[in-house]
C-alpha cells in the first residue's frame, strides 16, 4: 500500500463558529472536498470536510465535530493526508511531490548527486532540494525541464542539468564544499 498523500494543512481558526484556514496542495483547491474523509499522517484521526469556499489564497473549510472557535484551534497546523488510490493518476509530466522525494539525482553524464529530499514552492514555482552525500549542504534548483529535464521513476533517479551558476562551482559529491573566502575570491 502507497504512503499516503498531503494534501491540505489546517491555518488558523476563522471566525467563531469552528471554520478554519486550509491551504490545499491539489491543482483545484475544493477537490479536497471529493475525497471522503481526510487523515492525519498517522490515521489516528479524520476529518470530513463539511463545506468550503474559496478565500484570497486559501479555503475557509469547516470540519464535522468542530462546532467552535476553541476546538477550531487544536487543530492550527496539522496536514490532511489521503491514501493515494483516491487521486488521479498524474498526466504525462506531472508528479506528485511524494513520487520524487527520495529518487536519486545524477547528472546526464550518470554522476551522482545525490538524493531528492523535497520540493518545495516559496511562491515562484517549484524548487527541488537535493541533498549531496556526507552531510554536505542542499542544492535548491527549480524544478525546471531545463534543470530537471528527466524524471524516470521506474529507475528512481532524476537527471539534473546544473545551471551555468552552478556548474563553475565544484558541486561536492564527496561531502566537502568549497567556499569563496571574504573578499571574493577562493
Amino acid at each position: 500500500m502507497a504512503a499516503p498523500i498531503c494534501v491540505a494543512r489546517i491555518g488558523a481558526p476563522h471566525g467563531v463558529r469552528g471554520a478554519v484556514r486550509l491551504w490545499t496542495f491539489t491543482e483545484d483547491p475544493l477537490a479536497v472536498k471529493r475525497y471522503g474523509p481526510l487523515m492525519t499522517k498517522d490515521g489516528a484521526r479524520q476529518f470530513e470536510v463539511m463545506d468550503a469556499r474559496e478565500a484570497k489564497g486559501h479555503l475557509v473549510a469547516t470540519f464535522k465535530g468542530i462546532a467552535n472557535r476553541d476546538e477550531a484551534e487544536k487543530l492550527n497546523g496539522l496536514e490532511l493526508y489521503v491514501a493515494r488510490e483516491k487521486l488521479p493518476d498524474a498526466e504525462e509530466g506531472e508528479y506528485y511531490h511524494a513520487d520524487l522525494i527520495g529518487l536519486a539525482a545524477v547528472t546526464s553524464a550518470n554522476e551522482p548527486l545525490g538524493r531528492v529530499i523535497a520540493i518545495h514552492n516559496f511562491g515562484a514555482g517549484d524548487i527541488i532540494e537535493i541533498a549531496p552525500p556526507k552531510g554536505a549542504p542542499s542544492m535548491l534548483l527549480p524544478f525546471a525541464n531545463a534543470v530537471v529535464p528527466t524524471v524516470d521513476l521506474a529507475n528512481g533517479c532524476v537527471v539534473i542539468e546544473l545551471p551555468p551558476e552552478i556548474e563553475g562551482e565544484d558541486v561536492p559529491t564527496d561531502g566537502s564544499i568549497r567556499r569563496p573566502r571574504e573578499g571574493g575570491d577562493p
